[in-house]
């Protein structure tokens, strides 16, 4: 089939395209001149893997005054809606508690029996969900902005159900289990909402497009004031939303103290297994300041280093001892205790994923590490000059050393090191405590008043990093007593600490936070006011454009391009012509015979079609 023209014939072309269509059989996609065309393999991939509508005929363009969509599209549209909002709630959630992952991976041990990497897992399902669910919405937002009505396949139906239950279950489990973990979501917000509120009001401005095309299409004015007011408060909310912001990493140039002192958790539990030798003299390598560990009285009074209430954890002692795994730590030997290999499971299990960056040296001397006593802690802290901090569990009943214990954890510490490098935890017998040794500091690990504080001579708080407040820890300065967070591993805990004002923090990653030399994130109030602003304007011009744009083009207003005035009988016709209702043509001519001549009495003639 052949269409045949000369020079000029293009403005005919432009005046008969809608007649021609009527006429012409559809063949694949190309290019009329002056006509518009739908960009076929463009909206065939869009609507195939959102609808699995591959071909043209299956799907059909929103009129204009027509809804997107049908009824039941529309809620499955809108269940995509909140399935994106909550799956990515979750991801967050989940994504920011990677500080606490090593916790729920043991507190899950402790239940379970045995090891498994759940937090990994759990996170791993989450973002997969949520690209899913994310890739469906850029779909039907690309569909419509072609124009198109929306069709979801059943399968992503039952895609979106399954996340949406997904992420409801997991969200409220883990509230259940795990309720301050909302506490450390608030605390990232101090760190991620000024870039969070640039990327929200991002995506308002590129969901701008469907929404004018689609508001200026309707013609109930209903629809369209719910859909303008509806579009508006979200982004107006969006617009306020630094007004109700605050983060201590926002603060005036020269304001920022020193960066906290480094106290290894047990060590450098990702460098070696925990509580060990080893795990110390990593954690002193690495630029750590001071030490923390757990100690327990052995059955015969000597104290060791031990975190857990029983051995099973860390040790061999199903192997050794299989018949007293459940037994207290406190009711074995130290003579017994040695017997123990204490790093096996550290190359086992891999508790942080590190184990395989480990040089063959270090994971031959993890593998030989046994439980150190008290003693032998305290000479590598002294050796170094660090501080020492440690809890200390009073044996079980029927311990010999039950009443007996902090004298004899005395006497090691001043056998061994310098008081006054000790930072002491346990509140029973404080005064007691204070009176045998006044050169320990003092640490609470308890909020109280600050007189109630100042009356038992504490120097220093030692809290969990959820409560951080900057407020309470510069009143805290002001009277001489410092705060120690834990247990702090990731940049981002690190740099709100730091920019609280935090003394000290209690950390598995001495490693990776001693080469940070600032903040992850310290900005001034008028470089965070200057990103509000420039945000917020911005994209408030590109909505407008784009509103207007659709305005404009909807009501086919005339416009001056160049030196020559247009409608929609010229260029602009092909942002007029409905994409889907154009179908190629193989070749195009118009015979000049045929044009239309001044002369002619019955004026233009059509051009004739003629079969090649």
């Amino acid at each position: 089939m052949a269409l045949y023209t000369d020079e000029g014939g293009d403005a005919v072309l432009e005046s008969l395209c809608p007649r021609l269509l009527f006429h012409l059989d559809p063949v694949s996609v190309s290019v009329m001149p002056g006509c518009g065309y739908e960009h076929q393999p463009f909206v065939s991939c869009l609507a195939g893997l959102y609808g699995c509508q591959w071909r043209r005929y299956q799907r059909a363009r929103a009129q204009p005054g027509e809804c997107c969509c049908s009824k039941v599209e529309c809620g499955s549209f809108g269940l995509l809606i909140l399935t994106f909002f909550l799956s990515f709630v979750f991801l967050y959630f989940w994504s920011e508690a990677q500080n606490d992952y090593n916790d729920f991976d043991w507190f899950n041990f402790g239940n379970l029996g045995f090891w498994f990497p759940w937090s990994l897992v759990l996170l791993a399902v989450a973002a997969a969900l949520f690209t899913y669910i994310a890739l469906l919405l850029v779909l039907a937002v690309c569909l419509l902005s072609e124009g198109q009505r929306l069709y979801l396949h059943w399968s992503h139906k039952t895609g979106i159900m399954v996340t949406l239950v997904f992420s409801v279950t997991a969200t409220g489990i883990l509230s259940d289990l795990w309720s301050k973990e909302w506490k450390t979501l608030q605390l990232s917000l101090q760190v991620t909402a000024p870039f969070l509120h640039v990327a929200a009001v991002s995506l308002m401005a590129v969901l701008s497009w469907p929404t004018a095309l689609h508001f200026f299409r309707m013609n109930k004015k209903v629809r369209q004031v719910v859909v303008l007011a509806l579009y508006l408060s979200v982004l107006f909310s969006l617009y306020l939303v630094p007004l109700g912001m605050y983060s201590p990493c926002i603060k005036e140039a020269g304001t920022l103290g020193p960066a906290p002192t480094l106290i290894g958790h047990r060590g450098a539990p990702m460098l070696a297994p925990e509580n060990t030798l080893m795990s110390f003299e990593k954690a002193v390598e690495s630029g750590g300041g001071g030490l923390e560990t757990d100690v327990t009285i052995s059955y015969d009074g000597v104290p060791f280093l031990m975190h857990d209430s029983t051995l099973r954890r860390t040790t061999n002692v199903a192997e050794v001892f299989p018949n007293r795994t459940q037994l207290d730590a406190a009711m074995f030997t130290w003579a017994e205790i040695q017997q123990l290999n204490a790093g096996s499971w550290f190359l086992l299990r891999d508790p942080f994923g590190t184990a395989s960056s480990l040089s063959e040296t270090d994971r031959s001397q993890a593998q030989n590490q046994s439980v150190p006593s008290l003693a032998q802690f305290l000479e590598v802290a002294a050796a170094s000059g660090k501080l020492v901090l440690f809890d200390l569990r009073r044996p079980p009943y029927g311990h010999p050393y039950r009443r007996s214990y902090i004298n004899t954890t005395l006497q090691v510490i001043q056998a061994h090191i310098n008081s006054s490098q000790v930072l002491w935890l346990p509140s029973e017998d404080r005064a007691l405590v204070s009176g045998l040794d006044p050169a320990l500091q003092q640490t609470s690990g308890l909020k109280a008043s600050i007189q109630e504080l100042k009356d038992d001579g504490i120097s220093r708080l030692n809290l969990h990093y959820s409560t951080m407040s900057q407020q309470q820890i510069c009143k805290l300065q002001s009277v001489n007593i410092s705060t120690n967070l834990y247990v702090i591993s990731q940049p981002w805990l690190h740099a709100l600490a730091w920019c609280a004002g935090a003394r000290s923090v209690t950390t598995n990653s001495v490693h990776i936070l001693s080469s940070i030399n600032q903040p992850l994130f310290l900005m001034t109030p008028e470089e965070y006011t200057l990103m509000w602003i420039l945000t917020d304007f911005v994209s408030a011009f590109l909505i407008f454009a784009i509103f207007t744009f659709h305005w404009w083009r909807e009501r086919g207003l005339p416009f001056v391009s160049g030196s020559r005035h247009t409608n929609d009988n010229g260029p602009y016709s092909k942002f007029r012509t409905e994409l889907s209702d154009v179908w190629s043509i193989s070749s195009v001519n118009v015979r000049p015979d045929l044009r239309s001549s001044p002369s002619s009495p019955s004026g233009p003639h059509l051009p004739t079609i003629t079969e090649e």
